[in-house]
């Protein structure tokens, strides 16, 4: 799968913004048709959209489009447009179901193939969580082999519940919104897909940012969503092993084989005793760590 620390929006309506994408540092820019756009300005912006994606064919970030919500009035233009002009992926929010990933599915295996040049299937990722409803469908929904990223969003699920706020005085997620990013990340796993984190909405707060990617990282998501450009330097940093971190599972790897040569799968590692699962861990540091230097280089 690509590399997707941080996943930048950037409003499709708004010219200057759409100007700068492709000079910002994220793994991925997403190109929004849905809340930043006006109802007036949907077709502008679709269209503003589909010439920048034309022109962006050679950029080195990956190009993403997040529709309107597919049984939306838009929605379904929206995609049958986009996929015109080779995105390398589609963002789908307001997923209620499995239902309606089958039915994007249909439509884009239907515009593909009238497509001049046969590209690859276009992935999708999917926000999952907007409805209260939707949650428990996420692990349905994610196993679609056309899915290649699940993210959760907190601001549409607070007006699904009725919420007041979203976090504590301390700034934590009150408990059923870390519950559904938990679950999300579950969904995720258990279904093969790359765990995305929301979004950090309060922009010039880039210390709670960087304590809440961190934490996101150290629960095993891949990346986050992000809606400032100040954002994308943060997130691409906490998803990043650090060099000690790199250091330390390339150590890890080569005690596991001295001792495989012994007979133990299991031993002391500076102070604490490893086993399999450690040696998992670090082979996929290493691995996001080379890929990371690859796309770098």
């Amino acid at each position: 799968m690509r590399l997707r620390r941080s996943l930048h929006f950037v409003p499709g309506a708004n010219e200057k913004m759409l100007a700068k994408a492709a000079s910002l540092n994220a793994d991925a820019v997403i190109l929004d048709l849905e809340d930043s756009v006006t109802p007036e300005a949907k077709s502008a912006a679709r269209n503003a959209v589909c010439a920048w994606l034309d022109e962006s064919v050679d950029y080195k970030c990956e190009r993403l489009v997040r529709i309107n919500p597919f049984d939306s009035e838009w929605g379904r233009e929206d995609l049958e447009a986009v996929i015109q002009h080779a995105p390398d992926g589609i963002m789908l929010p307001k997923v209620h179901s499995r239902d309606t990933v089958v039915a994007v599915d249909a439509l884009l295996q239907q515009a593909e193939k009238s497509l001049a040049t046969k590209p690859k299937p276009t992935k999708l990722i999917l926000i999952g969580t907007e409805e209260a409803g939707a949650v428990f469908n996420m692990p349905q929904m994610a196993a679609h082999p056309r899915v290649e990223g699940l993210t959760w969003g907190a601001e549409d699920l607070s007006v699904s519940l009725g919420a007041r706020r979203k976090r504590d005085q301390n700034g934590d997620y009150l408990e059923v919104f870390g519950f559904v990013r938990s679950y999300c990340l579950l969904a995720a796993a258990a279904a093969g897909v790359q765990p995305i984190d929301s979004v950090y909405v309060d922009v010039r707060d880039l210390a709670g940012l960087c304590r809440e990617s961190e934490t996101a990282a150290d629960m095993g998501f891949t990346g986050k969503l992000t809606i400032h450009p100040d954002q994308i330097e943060v997130v691409n940093a906490a998803f990043t092993p650090s060099n000690d971190e790199i250091e330390r599972a390339g150590a890890l790897l080569e005690a596991f084989e001295e001792n495989r040569k012994q007979g133990r799968m299991a031993f002391r590692f500076e102070g604490s005793m490893v086993d399999m699962p450690h040696l998992k861990r670090a082979k996929q540091l290493l691995a996001i760590a080379a890929q990371i230097a690859a796309e770098n280089s």
